[in-house]
C-alpha cells in the first residue's frame, strides 16, 4: 500500500485525477453500482449518481484517506486530468489477426507508425519513443507506460481548443486495429499498480506532449447538427405555465453543463421532470422526448441516454409531485 499511494500521490502532483481500481483489476472499486442500480443510499449518490469520473481527484488528503485502507490500483480519468492517452495493443492470441486493411501491421504501434508516416510525421515502431526520439522522428517523445499486457500507453495533452475528445476504440471506427484512445469519459490503469499480476510502468518518464496536430484531427468528431427539444402537449388549464417553465429550466440546465458533468446532469433532469411525470403532469415518453434530442446535440450517446433517462424516470417515481400541491403551496 505505501507504494501505491505514493503512486497515486505523484500522479496526483501531475495534476492528473485519480480514483481507486479495485486491487490487482482493472474496474473502478467505487462505485460499486451502475446509474441504472443506483438506490442513492450511497453518500455520494444522494444528489444523483455520482460515478468513476466524478469521484476522481488530486486532494491528497482524499487520495492518503483511500489508499491507506487497502491496495487499491490507481485509474486515471483522462477528462479531468486534460488527457489523452493513445493505447497500442498487441495481439492477444494466434487468432487475434489484423483486418485487410491493415494486413501486414504486427501490433498497434506498427498500425500507429503507418498513420503518423502518412500524416509526414514518420516514427520507428520498433524503436517507440527514447530519450532522443523527438528530433529524430519528428513526433515529439512523450510520457509512455508499458502495460501488463505488453502494449504501451502514450500520454498527450489534450488540445485547449476545439471540441473534447471522446474514446475510440479501433475495431469500432477508430484509428486503427489495436489502437484505442481514452479522453473524456475514460481511464487508464496507471503506472505503479498491477492488473492480473502483471505490472504498469513508467517507460518514458517526461511531461505529456501536446497531442499531434494530425492526430487531434483524426480524433476530432464531426459536428452535430443543432437540435432542440421536442414540444410536448401541455394542459390548457392554469399549470401549463408552470409546467412549460419548469421543462425549459431542465433543458437549458442540460445544454449548458460543462463535459464530464453531462451524463450527470442528464440524469439530474430526468429525476426532476420524472417526478412531474409521476405526480401526472407529464407522461415518461415526454421526458425522453424533451431531453433526448438536447442529450445527443451535447455529445452523449443513444444507449447511454436512454439509460441515463431511465433511471433518473425511476428515481422521480419515488418522490411524485403534482402540479395542484405545487400551487396550493406557493
Amino acid at each position: 500500500m505505501p507504494d501505491l499511494l505514493a503512486a497515486a500521490l505523484a500522479h496526483a502532483a501531475r495534476g492528473w485525477h485519480v480514483f481507486p481500481l479495485r486491487p490487482d483489476d482493472k474496474r473502478p472499486a467505487f462505485p460499486d453500482h451502475t446509474a441504472n442500480d443506483c438506490t442513492g443510499r450511497d453518500p455520494r449518490c444522494r444528489a444523483g449518481h455520482t460515478g468513476w469520473e466524478q469521484r476522481a481527484t488530486c486532494d491528497p488528503d482524499r487520495i492518503h484517506r483511500a489508499w491507506s485502507t487497502r491496495p487499491y490500483g490507481i485509474g486515471i480519468a483522462c477528462g479531468p486530468s486534460g488527457l489523452v492517452v493513445v493505447d497500442l495493443d498487441v495481439p492477444k492470441h494466434p487468432d487475434d489477426t489484423p483486418p485487410p486493411d491493415w494486413a501486414g501491421a504486427c501490433d498497434g504501434w506498427a498500425v500507429f507508425a503507418t498513420l503518423a508516416d502518412r500524416h509526414g510525421t514518420p516514427i520507428d515502431p520498433f524503436d517507440g519513443f527514447g530519450p532522443d526520439a523527438g528530433p529524430r522522428t519528428g513526433i515529439d517523445a512523450t510520457y509512455t507506460v508499458s502495460t501488463g499486457s505488453g502494449g504501451t500507453h502514450l500520454y498527450y495533452r489534450h488540445p485547449a481548443t476545439g471540441p473534447a475528445l471522446r474514446n475510440t476504440t479501433g475495431d469500432r471506427g477508430g484509428l486503427g486495429w489495436k489502437v484505442d484512445t481514452r479522453a473524456h469519459g475514460g481511464y487508464v490503469v496507471a503506472a505503479g499498480c498491477t492488473v492480473a499480476g502483471r505490472p504498469y510502468t513508467v517507460a518514458l518518464d517526461v511531461d505529456p506532449a501536446p497531442l499531434p496536430t494530425w492526430l487531434a484531427g483524426l480524433l476530432t468528431p464531426a459536428p452535430r447538427p443543432a437540435r432542440q427539444a421536442a414540444a410536448v402537449s401541455l394542459p390548457a388549464d392554469r399549470h401549463s405555465r408552470y409546467l412549460a417553465a419548469a421543462i425549459r429550466r431542465q433543458v437549458a440546465h442540460l445544454a449548458a453543463a460543462p463535459d464530464g458533468q453531462r451524463n450527470h446532469a442528464l440524469f439530474t433532469s430526468a429525476v426532476a421532470l420524472g417526478q412531474l411525470a409521476a405526480g401526472g403532469a407529464l407522461t415518461d415518453d415526454d421526458v425522453t422526448a424533451v431531453l433526448e434530442p438536447v442529450a445527443l446535440s451535447i455529445g452523449l450517446r443513444h444507449a447511454e441516454i436512454a439509460r441515463t433517462i431511465a433511471s433518473g424516470l425511476r428515481v422521480g417515481a419515488r418522490q411524485p409531485r403534482r402540479l395542484n400541491d405545487i400551487r396550493e403551496a406557493a
